[in-house]
């Protein structure tokens, strides 16, 4: 007789600890991406660059890791994942050395694909939980990146002496960080995550469905036809993108208004905070309250923060309004991850969890893209009302479960 208990907390921790450990290098090296692009190339224009191919090496990795986890176990693809990241920040700060721009996008790339892995673990959690424990288990290992999203910028002065001091370039140091953090994630993951949470997954859904007929493995396509699978990806993929628009321009908005730059990285840190800091909340009220109603309270944060930044020019607004921002994705996020959890069988639940997360990072690289142009011509007014519109997507998406549900009672 396994002991619950036990299991579930040992492999929520080593996510959490893994998490944080990979977030710190992956914020670390994404703090200096743009200069190392424009210091390589010499053209200001390819600073978006890096940004864009590390997402696309998200959005692919997820749906490799998607299709392979199922088959391998999520124990051995989040370490290869992280071997994969590895080999990517090892590659990414031998190119600065080397002043090879082609080297480096390649190693952003395979770091974006270290970072679908990892991101993956927050499902991995729920696998190892009770339907009614799932919302916290997820919000638990999202939280582990609020420890990477502190440490992490403060690594990058220091890495950066220690480089110099060893005759290295100093961008090549925030590297280090990844690398480094990637290697311990890994060695945690290998020697920590057993049993493997695809195993007790299944087990925990034997359980619960003794009495239950077996049903067939369904198709991707089947599968997202299901009302609340499909609810749960509009939730997640839209609130990403509503995230990300105001997110990605809010720093050049403030510029242009001559705000300092300690100003605006306090603006990014307020938004990193309601990112992460509140997981804890955000999944217990997805277990107390449902589902729903925390992917509608998400969405209504995300209105609010989009229609309070949309007129702002000073300080004070854009603190308040990029935190709420975070937060606001927060809750869409956990309980979207919870939800989508819910609906799958365990044999079916790796393939569509990286599909999901193949969609929600094409729609960030999308959003990212999109937000600068509709800055240029419209606006930072035009554009965070743009995406106050997206916002109402997972709104909407969200009331129509809640009365779904309520008439199937």
């Amino acid at each position: 007789m396994m002991d619950y208990s036990r299991i579930k907390k040992k492999i929520t921790t080593v996510l959490f600890l893994s998490q944080g450990l990979s977030s710190a290098g992956f914020i670390a090296a994404f703090t200096v991406n743009a200069i190392v692009a424009v210091n390589l190339s010499g053209k200001p224009s390819l600073a978006g660059l890096p940004g864009a191919l590390y997402v696309l090496g998200m959005a692919f990795g997820a749906l490799i890791w998607g299709l392979s986890m199922e088959r391998i176990g999520r124990r051995k693809g989040l370490v290869l994942g992280q071997v994969i990241g590895v080999i990517g920040s090892g590659l990414a700060m031998q190119a600065i050395f080397k002043r090879s721009l082609t080297f480096f996008l390649i190693g952003l790339v395979l770091v974006g694909i270290a970072r679908a892995a990892i991101d993956l673990g927050r499902f991995a959690a729920a696998e190892v939980h009770f339907p009614e424990e799932r919302g916290r288990a997820i919000s638990n290992v999202v939280l582990g990146s609020t420890v990477g999203a502190v440490i992490g910028p403060l690594l990058v002065g220091p890495t950066g002496r220690l480089a110099l001091e060893a005759g290295f370039p100093e961008l090549a140091g925030p590297y280090s960080v990844s690398f480094v953090g990637l290697i311990l994630a890994a060695g945690l993951i290998f020697i920590g995550l057993r049993p493997d949470p695809r195993d007790i997954g299944r087990e925990i859904s034997r359980g619960l469905q003794e009495s239950l007929p077996v049903r067939t493995i369904r198709t991707l396509p089947e599968i997202v036809k299901q009302p609340g699978v499909f609810v749960a990806m509009i939730s997640m993929i839209f609130a990403q993108m509503v995230m990300v628009v105001p997110m990605s321009i809010t720093s050049v908005h403030m510029k242009a208004h001559e705000h300092p730059l300690s100003a605006i990285s306090m603006v990014v840190s307020a938004h990193t905070l309601g990112m992460f800091a509140f997981s804890l909340i955000s999944g217990r009220l997805t277990d107390k309250w449902g589902r729903g109603p925390v992917i509608i309270l998400g969405s209504l944060i995300l209105i609010l923060s989009c229609l309070m930044a949309a007129p702002s020019e000073k300080f004070l607004p854009l603190v308040i309004a990029l935190f709420f921002l975070g937060l606001g994705w927060n809750f869409a996020y956990v309980a979207g991850s919870a939800l989508l959890a819910d609906q799958l069988a365990p044999e079916e639940r790796a393939k569509t969890q990286g599909f999901n997360d193949l969609l929600l990072n094409l729609g960030s690289a999308a959003s990212q893209l999109s937000s600068g142009v509709v800055f240029a011509f419209g606006g930072y007014l035009v554009m965070a009302m743009t995406a106050a519109v997206l916002a109402l997507v997972p709104l909407i998406a969200g009331i129509w479960w809640q009365r779904a549900k309520s008439k199937t009672r």
